[in-house]
């Protein structure tokens, strides 16, 4: 299975094409108007730059203006399956999606009810924009930006979510899509998993795409450039449960007692 999926190689991903389950994930730029259905998957719709309208039975949903991921907090449109809605507008969206068995309501996140997060401590501080988690009302889906500073680490301690045993994890497949300011700026992902005998460690640049199907995994940016990525992920159970590589899980106890990256929130409301 390729796992790494570089900028202006891949236009997609599905269940078919990543060997898993429920997850689905693309990026586009739009520009003028269209009429979709999202069949009988949920849908999140994540506006990265732009501005653009979304009219769902009746009702219209306005998202944006957004600079970009570095400028400014997202805009996020949760549909339900079975929808039909046209967008309009001139916009680069992250579109994620996974089969639901319930309908629920349409539901727009603006970005100051973006709940941001501050994580971790000294150099593996990074800013997290908590978008569609648990308690969000949606079944399966979930979307969440990341932002990196400058040779800072981020999921770390690298943990894992790819064994059902609630509350402590659950499984849930996953998407790394990167952003960097710049074409030579780069990023290191590691992905690892004794039990299923992967170890690798990929160079990421902008546009560039991991899947995470199952392991431990933890980033880093490297000095000079400030990274983003976005990660959705789908799974049998709404929740972001994961366990830390216990080698390194003594690590996040340190957290308590070290000074977070003063650079740290990157994009404030």
């Amino acid at each position: 299975m390729t796992l790494l999926l570089p900028a202006g190689e891949w236009t997609g991903v599905t269940p078919q094409s990543a060997g898993w389950r429920f997850l689905s994930f693309h990026v586009e730029r739009f520009a003028g108007a269209d009429t979709r259905h999202t069949d009988g998957e949920e849908t999140a719709i994540v506006l990265l730059e732009g501005r653009c309208s979304a009219e769902v039975d009746g009702t219209r949903f306005e998202l944006g203006p957004r600079a970009g991921v570095f400028e400014e907090l997202p805009w996020t449109l949760y549909l339900p399956r079975d929808t039909e809605y046209r967008l309009e507008g001139a916009a680069e969206l992250a579109i994620s999606s996974c089969p639901a068995e319930q309908r629920l309501e349409p539901v727009l996140q603006r970005p100051d009810e973006v709940a941001v997060e501050v994580r971790g401590a000294g150099n593996a501080t990074r800013q997290i924009n908590n978008m569609i988690q648990p308690g969000f009302p949606a079944e399966r889906i979930l979307v969440v930006e990341v932002l990196t500073p400058a040779g800072n680490w981020s999921s770390y301690p690298p943990h894992k979510h790819d064994e059902d045993r609630p509350p402590e994890e659950v499984v849930l497949e996953e998407v790394y899509y990167y952003r960097a300011p710049a074409p030579e700026a780069f990023g290191v992902q590691r992905l690892y998993s004794p039990r299923h005998g992967i170890d690798e460690t990929w160079a990421v640049r902008d546009g560039d795409l991991v899947l995470v199907p199952y392991g431990y995994h933890a980033f880093s940016a490297a000095p000079g450039y400030d990274f983003y990525y976005f990660n959705a992920l789908a799974g049998d159970r709404h929740s972001m449960a994961a366990s830390d590589d216990p080698s390194l899980a003594w690590i996040r106890a340190t957290f308590a007692e070290t000074p977070k990256d003063p650079r740290v929130p990157l994009v404030a409301a």
